[in-house]
């Protein structure tokens, strides 16, 4: 199903949202605490949801289930009208990933009408529901004008897309032709990050770090700074293919560092000017398997207040229980970041980190009666996006900065 809207319509009603969220938001900036306003949005039917980059303007994209979990749909929430994106092919689509811009370009993966040969299932497998995950190839999309189209890969068969700018620039990673004998199956081809410029109509594969042989960009700033990973295809999910988190700017490819590990160093996030960058790492001493992961940010910028790990320009931003992990998937350009953190046992919870503190989102929820889950993506006006555990499942929300209160 698509929906033609019309892009005037929607530029109106976000610049009337924007007036609205800007007052709220400069009322919460007062000194204090802030709490939130909680919105949920509404599913398609099935029983998980989540919104995982939210714009300026209010704009939220992320995914929904069907009914009876076996499928899932992209998903754009616009106050409280929802637009479902259907897949190319296949059974199942959705956008994946944290950051939205502000330019109505949507990306998300979708699934294709030709079967899946990759023996590891390709880098959507983990992003879809239900019996057909692996089932079928899956592409890269954006979405305008009421219209999924899918962007073309290396020579390969799959594809993906996780971030936008205002400038139409599209980053993802993509197959190639070639095999790549590190990959866990050595007789698969290799993926590449790729660049798609629109305006251009190109489609520019970007160098991994060093020797790797592959790699994936994950997020693009206003300048058209990119981030993402270098390392070996493995998997084609994380793990070894992220030994090294970089940063691909004026025709060069920078390794950012880590905390400590080489394995599973994975920007998430960067803000508009290019000059923070946030994500998670798995912690020292944490074996490729393990999953032990830490919130890490990145920044040269001397007014961001963390304790920067020796030798590098990382800080590591902590976890909100003993022996707990975070994964960073949101920041804007005042420098709050957000995410979730996970308990050894027991439900994740999601997570503001600013001025040097990372604070559990439901000490601020307000009256809200849910459990807020994860926290996937933040603007510049401070509104969240995420899911909650409800009795019926996981729903996607809108957290408002509402109010602050005066501490004792």
């Amino acid at each position: 199903m698509t929906h033609p809207i019309a892009r005037f319509v929607i530029m109106s009603a976000a610049a009337l949202a924007v007036i609205g969220y800007a007052a709220g938001f400069e009322a919460a900036g007062q000194d204090g605490e802030v709490t939130y306003e909680i919105r949920p949005l509404s599913s398609l039917g099935g029983t998980s949801s989540r919104g995982n980059g939210i714009n300026d303007w209010g704009l939220v994209s992320g995914f929904s289930n069907l009914e009876e979990n076996t499928a899932r749909r992209a998903v754009v929430w616009f106050h409280d009208r929802k637009f479902q994106l259907d897949p190319v092919g296949g059974t199942n689509s959705s956008v994946a990933w944290s950051g939205l811009n502000n330019s109505a370009l949507v990306v998300g993966i979708t699934q294709t009408s030709k079967l899946q040969t990759r023996t590891d299932g390709w880098s959507c497998r983990i992003f879809f529901p239900g019996p057909d995950n692996m089932k079928y190839t899956c592409v890269g999309f954006v979405w305008h004008s009421g219209r999924v189209i899918p962007l073309p890969t290396l020579g390969g068969d799959n594809g993906f897309a996780a971030s936008a700018n205002n400038r139409r620039q599209v980053v993802g990673w993509a197959e190639t032709t070639v095999t790549d004998p590190t990959c866990m199956d050595p007789t698969q081809p290799g993926f590449l990050p790729v660049l798609w410029d629109l305006n251009k109509k190109e489609t520019v594969a970007l160098p991994p770090f060093g020797n790797d042989t592959a790699g994936a960009a994950t997020a693009i700033s206003e300048r058209g700074h990119v981030v993402g990973i270098s390392g070996d295809c493995d998997q084609s999910v994380g793990r070894r293919s992220a030994r090294h988190a970089v940063l691909w700017k004026d025709g060069t490819v920078k390794d950012l560092g880590n905390v400590g590990n080489d394995t599973w160093n994975t920007p998430t996030a960067i803000t508009r000017g290019g000059d923070i960058v946030v994500g998670f790492a798995n912690a020292p001493g944490a074996g490729p398997d393990e999953l032990k992961f830490r919130a890490w940010l990145w920044t040269e910028r001397d007014d961001i207040a963390c304790s920067k790990l020796p030798g590098t320009d990382i800080c590591d931003l902590g976890t909100l229980d003993p022996d707990g992990t975070a994964e960073a998937w949101g920041v804007n350009e005042r420098g709050q970041v957000v995410g979730t953190a996970c308990p050894p046992v027991g439900s994740c919870k999601a997570f503001l980190w600013e001025q040097g503190e990372m604070k559990d989102l439901n000490d601020f929820k307000g009256s809200y009666p849910h459990h807020l889950e994860n926290a996937m993506d933040i603007n510049n006006l401070g509104q969240i996006t995420g899911r909650a555990i409800t009795s019926a499942g996981r729903e996607a929300v809108v957290a408002t900065p509402s109010t602050r209160h005066t501490l004792p």
